[in-house]
């Protein structure tokens, strides 16, 4: 196959779970497909390294892009843009001018099977119509994640929220209805979509992990050590580390006054630091390899209330053979059996309680990890994820009875 593959807000380094997820199946079908990149990449990104790393790739272009932060200037021009668009903000900040440009330029001057846009923020950036076959790759249920967003933000907030959770529902239904394939990345995920659009061809492909490098190593575990890996700059990463620190972890230390906890990822906020230095806790922001950090942990928790698609956070902690709390949010999609692969709580004084039992109980903590080991080396490779990727799109190329239809729709300006 000939894929153009288009993605915005970079693929290296690999510091969250879309990129890794990206990657290892850029990696793998760049080996038996003529595969080309159209990205973006932001102040901290390494566009070179990526051209090092996907060496098989056809071609591989980046353009430099920082979407608007909230509470900036560009944002507030962005919000008032999307005003008078179909696009929520969130996806307007990520409509980029240049990178529409050179992706309409590469359709036209080459001939490609298929385009895959990776996540729905790639949407607003392929032409209107696509002149080759459209694979929209759902890292996520987009407006999913808003809406629990709503549910959890202050009063204030909600009915903005919910305004725009639906306004991302709408463009989501549409984007899937008009592809001519959509790939979720879990049964869960597939069945809301396909019941968010009842006319798409929805699929959906496992999680993956690399099992060789996510190994047990030897290093012993910290007696107490709680660790949480994850892009801290990703609200819901947040919310869900400000809720154990509130919620949670002074329960944990009623029982076991020794729990200690160490919070992995990039850019955390100064409200994250703060609250976190209160609680005595340690946040380490960027590190060069998050596995010296979850090796040394007795628990590995997944404290998320937010969020959707799957968290590669916890097949990364099983890979390497660690015991699991999570919530049901945090292991949604994944398919592991509650008290085989992990242990699953919601209500803060039960979630207390898993971690604190596990903290007592050795024999426990290793059987949870051998069998989490065990299921991910067995079944969940990279490898295979993306030989399923890839027969996906085998399949869109087989059914010429969808339409190539415009997936931005017409679009109305403020200017």
């Amino acid at each position: 196959m000939r894929i153009l593959w288009v993605k915005v807000g970079g693929l290296w380094p690999l510091n969250e779970g879309g990129r890794l997820r990206s990657f290892h199946i850029l990696s793998e079908l760049s080996q038996r497909h003529h595969v080309s990149i159209l990205t973006t990449h932001g102040p901290g990104d390494d566009p070179r390294e990526l051209q090092a790393r996907l060496t098989r790739s056809e071609s591989i272009a980046s353009l430099p892009y920082a979407a608007p932060k909230r509470r900036s200037a560009r944002f507030a021009v962005a919000l008032a843009r999307s005003w008078c668009s179909p696009l929520p903000v969130n996806l307007w900040k990520w409509r980029i001018p240049a990178l529409r440009r050179a992706v309409a330029h590469v359709l036209a001057a080459r001939d490609f099977d298929l385009c895959v846009a990776d996540f729905l923020f790639a949407v607003p950036n392929l032409p209107r119509p696509s002149p080759v076959p459209v694979v929209l790759f759902e890292h996520n249920v987009e407006h999913l994640i808003w809406k629990r967003l709503s549910r959890t933000a202050p009063p204030w907030q909600r009915a903005l929220l919910g305004l725009e959770w639906r306004k991302v529902r709408r463009y989501e239904a549409r984007a899937c209805a008009q592809a001519r394939l959509t790939i979720a990345v879990s049964e869960t995920d597939r069945a809301f979509l396909a019941a968010l659009a009842p006319s798409a061809t929805v699929r959906a492909i496992p999680t993956g992990v690399d099992t060789a490098y996510f190994t047990p190593n030897g290093v012993r575990e910290v007696p107490g050590r709680l660790v949480f890996t994850g892009a801290m700059d990703w609200y819901p990463n947040e919310d869900a580390i400000l809720h154990l620190l509130d919620g949670i972890l002074p329960a944990i230390r009623r029982e076991v006054p020794e729990a200690s906890l160490t919070v992995v990822g990039r850019n955390p906020s100064a409200r994250l630091r703060a609250a976190a230095a209160a609680a005595g806790v340690q946040v380490t922001g960027t590190v060069e390899d998050v596995r010296p950090y979850v090796a040394e942990a007795a628990v590995y928790v997944v404290p998320l209330r937010i969020g959707g698609g799957t968290r590669l956070k916890i097949f990364e902690g099983l890979a390497m053979a660690k015991a699991v709390v999570s919530t049901t949010v945090g292991a949604e999609g994944l398919p592991l059996v509650a008290g085989t692969h992990l242990l699953r709580a919601d209500d803060p004084g039960e979630f207390a309680r898993a971690v604190v039992s596990l903290l007592r109980d050795p024999a426990r903590r290793r059987a949870l990890g051998a069998a989490g080991r065990r299921l991910v080396t067995e079944r969940y490779s990279w490898t295979r994820v993306a030989r399923e990727f890839e027969a996906r799109c085998e399949e869109a190329l087989t059914d010429r009875s969808r339409l190539h239809q415009p997936l931005n729709g017409g679009t109305r300006s403020c200017a």
